[in-house]
């Protein structure tokens, strides 16, 4: 059976983890725990992890803040992911519901999420899961 509940201090090494797997990369851990620790103390940074019999298996994060186009609060999915082991067997579905039951406590009026081109899966996913492909997203790197 899988748990969801909200990241809490120690929970700093299983979503770093997370992250490197996510972004294929390695973040320095120093500043990668101070950011955490910090977006913990922030009411508008929601942190949610999925485990199966202690076993981490997902983590998703949102930021939301007031925007003045959508006169409201609208949360945006920053990091999403689900261990391999534990794809395709409802984790992500229950951390979208989990969130967006945290959403819904907190005032959020909109969830967002931005997702790589190259994550197709994630695209289908999202679509299943209620998110409309209603904006396109152009980045610069400074």
């Amino acid at each position: 059976m899988i748990q969801i509940r909200k990241a809490e201090n120690k929970d700093f090494k299983i979503i770093y983890n997370f992250i490197n797997e996510l972004e294929n990369a390695i973040f320095d851990e120093k500043i990668q725990q101070v950011i955490f620790s910090e977006n913990l103390k922030n009411e508008n940074i929601i942190y949610v992890l999925a485990f199966q019999n202690d076993e981490p298996a997902g983590f998703i994060s949102c930021h939301a803040q007031w925007l003045l186009h959508h006169a409201a609060l609208i949360g945006e999915i920053q990091e999403m992911i689900v261990a391999e082991k534990f794809r395709s067997k409802g984790v992500g579905k229950l951390l979208i519901e989990a969130l967006i039951n945290i959403a819904k406590s907190n005032g959020i009026n909109q969830l967002e999420v931005t997702s790589s081109k190259k994550r197709e899966s994630a695209h289908r996913f999202y679509m299943r899961e209620g998110f409309a492909q209603s904006h396109f997203k152009f980045t610069r790197h400074i």
